[in-house]
């Protein structure tokens, strides 16, 4: 069976300190490229299989579009999005279904409660329980079932691994990450999920970077629009508050994480930088992957060090901050 690199294969990357005691450590994998798409940083087993989860986003968005899901703009973004499920982001949702000719009972994305407090707590008011449009997933599954509507593919089974959709969208993948899938798998969405490294992830993440809007392929003209799409509506791709977001909006960068540490960032300059965390916390992967492009010349310190500000890193006693969560790289 496959699985994720071992313990020993990884290094430190950060470190969780209270009081000036180090609580905590994370371990993982991580890489760096540079705008040529050269390997400047690779800390612990790059080459080994990790399962990228939504950092698979764009990489599916585009096999929707490439498959005939017409979508620009917030649209476009909200299916490459691990969305908060704010009213804002259920609008977009919706009018994808509805230029899809479908509901959303169409959705095969589980109900969930959106994870912006505000939106949780209107629905709770409401008595309004979870709902499948409220997933941070549903963008890519409404995507995937506008692409289906377009081409006359069948919409109950579209998450099947042999569905014409998913083949397509398997085919983008491979071609993007320049490898062949072994691995299968299906992420908390019902999506499916491919195993690969994370050499291959930073380099299909890289290729997206690199696109132009101008580019002879059709594929590269797609990954060129999604690119300024998530740039041009940064609350789109997580939401009002969130570090994907904030990143985005204020660095420039393409910011996706993914659910059990994983983390993707194309900076502006095209530097792309990919790691997963081996313990599955989210909490230090932004900082981390911030700092690794830092070091690789692609952001500058100050800049950064004014967002950081606005990120969850602070380690809370008595309520006050008594330390920080910091990267070790």
């Amino acid at each position: 069976m496959p699985e994720t690199f071992a313990v020993t294969d990884a290094v430190e990357l950060a470190v969780v300190e209270r009081s000036g005691f180090v609580e905590s450590r994370h371990s993982g994998s991580a890489i760096v490229l540079n705008p040529d798409g050269a390997v400047v940083t690779a800390l612990g087993a790059v080459d080994e299989q990790i399962l990228p989860r939504s950092t698979l986003k764009p990489l599916q968005a585009l096999g929707s579009v490439t498959a005939g899901a017409s979508l620009e703009g917030a649209h476009l973004a909200v299916s490459t999005a691990s969305h908060s499920g704010t009213d804002r982001h259920v609008g977009l949702v919706t009018d994808i279904l509805s230029a899809a000719g479908v509901g959303e009972d169409a959705l095969q994305c589980p109900p969930a409660w959106p994870g912006d407090a505000r939106a949780r707590d209107e629905m709770t008011r409401e008595l309004i329980g979870p709902q499948r449009v409220r997933m941070n997933c549903s963008g890519k599954h409404a995507a995937m079932l506008l692409a289906c509507t377009a081409n006359g593919w069948d919409t109950a089974s579209y998450l099947e691994a042999m569905h014409p959709l998913q083949v397509h969208t398997r085919e983008v993948i491979e071609r993007l990450t320049g490898t062949k899938i072994t691995t299968t798998a299906i992420d908390g969405c019902g999506a499916p999920v491919y195993g690969m490294s994370l050499s291959a992830l930073a380099r299909a993440v890289h290729r997206i970077g690199a696109s132009s809007e101008r580019s002879p392929f059709a594929l590269h003209r797609s990954a060129g629009a999604l690119l300024r799409a998530v740039r041009e509506n940064p609350w789109v791709i997580q939401g009002p508050g969130l570090p994907d977001s904030i990143v985005t909006e204020r660095l420039g960068l393409f910011a996706k994480h993914g659910a059990e540490g994983v983390m993707t960032m194309i900076a502006p300059d095209g530097t792309t930088v990919a790691l997963k965390m081996l313990d599955g916390s989210n909490r230090a992967s932004t900082v981390t992957a911030l700092t690794l492009l830092v070091r690789a010349g692609a952001l500058a310190p100050a800049d950064v060090a004014r967002t950081l500000g606005d990120l969850p890193l602070t380690v809370t006693g008595g309520g006050r901050d008594v330390g920080v969560i910091r990267p070790t790289v």
